[in-house]
């Protein structure tokens, strides 16, 4: 993806801009919110990464100007305004996700690439099959049945949520804050383990009972579901 990132602290930029292009995107870093603003008038972006306290014009203002010019590249908002008052008036000025500093790098590329398959469609069927399969587990959500190896599997009803939404995204990292806002649909809270608490718990239905486990952890950035 070709992606303009608007980021003025001087370590920070740098270290985005970097690991983004390590995974094989385009990246524009700029410091100042006019010269963001200009470049994203005259080049067509993927995705916009902003930050909302720069020089000159902040990113919300670059994204409000953009989106009445009739831009609709995705954005993403990294910042430390993280108050729900700011994430708000990030997803009014036509934000797509919002992220709030200090972050894993990890969790700010899952958003990426999640921005990046919804602008190109690539969820579109998989968001609407009623029946996930994955190797020999089989997920039917009109049903609400869960099987593997043909072995009915009795799910609470978090679990069932939390095993779709693992299903839905078979390979990609999924970090704990992404369960927590998705599935619970909590902010970001360090104190609780209720995402640790149901894994375990789907983990003693689905994957102990059976040869190979198909919640792999990956310490210190979340989960990945697949063989």
């Amino acid at each position: 993806m070709r992606i303009l990132l608007l980021e003025d602290d001087k370590q920070l930029g740098p270290w985005v801009a970097g690991g983004l292009r390590e995974e094989g995107h385009v990246v524009d870093h700029f410091e100042d919110g006019k010269d963001a603003l200009m470049a994203a008038m005259g080049q067509e972006y993927d995705l916009l990464i902003l930050d909302r306290m720069v020089p000159s014009l902040d990113g919300l203002a670059v994204l409000k100007s953009l989106r009445a010019s009739k831009n609709t590249s995705p954005a993403l908002f990294l910042t430390a305004l993280g108050e729900v008052d700011a994430r708000v008036e990030g997803f009014e000025a036509g934000g797509d996700d919002y992220l709030t500093k200090p972050f894993a790098f990890a969790e700010l590329s899952a958003r990426v690439n999640a921005l990046g398959r919804r602008r190109e469609g690539g969820d579109t069927a998989q968001d609407v099959s009623t029946v996930l399969r994955f190797a020999d587990l089989t997920l039917d959500l009109l049903a609400r049945r869960c099987e593997r190896q043909g072995r009915p599997i009795e799910l609470m009803a978090k679990e069932f949520k939390l095993l779709e939404y693992f299903m839905r995204r078979p390979g990609r990292l999924v970090t704990r804050t992404m369960l927590l806002e998705q599935v619970w649909e909590m902010s970001f809270d360090p104190t609780t383990s209720v995402v640790e608490t149901h894994i375990s718990r789907l983990r003693a239905k689905i994957d102990k009972p059976f040869k190979d486990a198909l919640i792999r952890t990956r310490r210190g950035e979340g989960y990945v579901f697949g063989t």
